[in-house]
C-alpha cells in the first residue's frame, strides 16, 4: 500500500520539478512544458489510455474561465482603444507624477481597492492598463507592478466572498465567518506589510532612476498630464465623446461581478458584444479591433488549456492525492500539536504547485481529521491553509499570471523570480500576525 502510495507521489513531484526546471531555465516555452511534461510522466505513470479523457476533464474544468478571460481582454482592450482610461492615467500621473516611490505605493493601493470583487484577473486588467503607462514613461521595472499586484490581490482574496476563503469553510465543514472574521486583524498587517513592501521598492527605484524630489521644482510631484494622442491611427480610434457611457458600463460590469447577477463568463460575453456595437458600429472597425488584440486572447487562452491540460493528468494519474497525503506521512506524531503552523508553512510550497480545488478539497480536509485528534478546531486549520495564498499567486497554474505578465510583456520566470521571495515574506508576516492574534494557535 506504501509501495503504491510513493510511486505516484514521487512521479507527481519529479512532474513539477522537471516542469518548473525547464521554464525558470527557460529550456521550454510554459504552453510547451505545460503539455509535453504531464503528458510524459503520465506515459510512466501507466495511465496511456486514460490520457485523452484527463486531459479533456482538465481542460473542461478550465473552459468557463477561458470564455471569461478572453471576452473580459477584448472588453478592456476596446475600454482602453477608446480612451476610457485616458482620464484615469493623466489623474494617477497627477498625483504621483514621476517619483517611484508615489507610483510604487499607488500601484499598491489601487490593487487592494480594486481587489475587494475578489477576481484576480479583474483586478490584473484595471491595474495594468492604469499604471503600465505610468512605468513605461519614468521607467521604473514593471516586475515591481506585477510584484505588487499578485501580492494586494492575493490577501485581499480573503474576503468572505474570495474564492479561497469559501474553499477552505467548505473542506472542512464550518462557517465562513468562522474562517474569515479571526484573520482579518492578520490580514491587515499583511496589507501594511505590502506598503512597506511599495515603499522600499519605490526608494530602490529613486536611487536606480536618480530620482531627487528635493530637486523638484514642484514640491507635490506633479506632473503635466499626458499629451493628446498625437498618432493619427490611434486618435482614429478614441471615443472620447463615449466615455461617460463606456464609465457606466465598465462600473456595471464590475458590480454585477461583485454582485453575482449572473456568471462571469455571461457578464463579460455581453459587456464585450455592448461594447463593440456601440463604440465601433462598423463591422470593418469590429474586425479590425479583434485582429489588433488577437495575439494577447490567443496567447492567455492557450497557456490557460495548457495549464488544464496539465493539473488533469496531475489529479487524474491520483499524483495530487499522493503528494499530499505522502507529504503529511512524513510528520512525527510529536509534532502534531504544532499542526496549525505547520499547515500555514506547507501551504506556501503545496498551493504553489496545486490547483485551489486541489489543495483545499484534497489536503486540507486530510490535515483537519488529523489535527482534530490534537485539539485543534477545523476553522483555525481552514485559517491557516489560507496563508501560503501570496505564494499561490505566483503559481504557473494560475491564469491571472499569464494575463499579467502578458500585458506587462514580461517572462513568467523572471516574474516569479522576482517576487517569490517577497511573497514568501508577506505569507509568514501574515502568519506571525495570526498567530499573535490566536487566529492560529500555536499549540493545539
Amino acid at each position: 500500500m506504501t509501495d503504491l502510495l510513493l510511486q505516484p507521489a514521487a512521479l507527481g513531484l519529479a512532474m513539477v520539478v522537471t516542469f518548473m526546471i525547464l521554464i525558470m531555465t527557460k529550456r521550454m516555452s510554459a504552453i510547451a512544458a505545460l503539455l509535453v511534461v504531464p503528458i510524459g510522466f503520465g506515459l510512466l505513470a501507466g495511465a496511456g489510455a486514460g490520457l485523452g479523457e484527463m486531459i479533456l476533464q482538465g481542460v473542461g474544468q478550465v473552459a468557463p474561465t477561458a470564455l471569461m478571460l478572453s471576452f473580459a481582454v477584448l472588453y478592456f482592450a476596446i475600454m482602453m482603444d477608446a480612451g476610457l482610461f485616458d482620464p484615469l492615467v493623466n489623474k494617477v500621473l497627477a498625483i504621483v507624477g514621476e517619483d517611484p516611490l508615489r507610483i510604487s505605493l499607488g500601484t499598491a493601493i489601487l490593487a487592494m481597492l480594486v481587489s475587494i470583487d475578489g477576481d484576480g484577473t479583474t483586478t490584473a486588467l484595471i491595474v495594468i492598463t492604469a499604471f503600465l503607462p505610468v512605468y513605461r514613461r519614468v521607467g521604473m521595472n514593471p516586475l515591481i507592478l506585477a510584484t505588487l499586484l499578485g501580492l494586494a490581490n492575493a490577501l485581499m482574496n480573503y474576503v468572505p466572498w474570495g474564492g479561497p476563503s469559501a474553499r477552505a469553510a467548505a473542506a472542512v465543514h464550518v462557517d465562513l465567518a468562522d474562517v474569515v472574521g479571526p484573520l482579518l486583524p492578520a490580514m491587515g498587517v499583511g496589507l501594511l506589510g505590502i506598503l512597506g513592501l511599495a515603499l522600499l521598492f519605490g526608494k530602490s527605484e529613486r536611487e536606480r532612476l536618480a530620482f531627487a524630489p528635493a530637486a523638484r521644482s514642484d514640491p507635490g510631484g506633479a506632473i503635466t498630464p499626458l499629451p493628446p494622442v498625437a498618432d493619427a491611427e490611434r486618435a482614429a480610434i478614441r471615443r472620447p465623446k463615449l466615455f461617460w457611457f463606456n464609465l457606466v458600463l465598465t462600473v456595471g460590469l464590475i458590480l454585477g461581478m461583485i454582485l453575482g447577477l449572473a456568471p462571469l463568463p455571461v457578464l463579460m460575453m455581453g459587456a464585450f458584444a455592448v461594447a463593440a456595437t456601440v463604440n465601433y458600429p462598423k463591422v470593418s472597425d469590429q474586425k479590425a479591433r479583434l485582429a489588433a488584440h488577437a495575439d494577447n486572447v490567443v496567447n492567455v487562452v492557450v497557456l490557460l488549456f495548457a495549464a488544464g491540460a496539465f493539473t488533469g493528468i496531475l489529479n487524474g494519474t491520483g499524483m495530487s492525492g499522493a503528494m499530499a497525503n505522502a507529504a503529511l506521512a512524513v510528520i512525527p506524531p510529536q509534532i502534531g500539536p504544532f499542526l496549525a503552523p505547520i499547515t500555514a508553512l506547507i501551504s506556501m510550497p503545496l498551493t504553489f504547485v496545486m490547483s485551489n480545488d486541489a489543495y483545499y478539497f484534497g489536503v486540507v480536509p486530510v490535515i483537519a481529521n488529523a489535527a482534530a485528534g490534537f485539539g485543534i478546531e477545523p476553522a483555525a486549520i481552514a485559517r491557516a491553509s489560507l496563508i501560503g495564498q501570496p505564494v499561490h499567486s505566483m503559481s504557473p497554474l494560475l491564469a491571472p499570471i499569464y494575463l499579467a505578465c502578458g500585458l506587462l510583456g514580461v517572462d513568467v520566470a523572471d516574474a516569479q523570480r522576482f517576487a517569490l521571495k517577497w511573497a514568501v515574506l508577506i505569507s509568514l508576516l501574515v502568519l506571525g500576525a495570526a498567530m499573535l492574534t490566536g487566529a492560529i494557535p500555536v499549540v493545539g
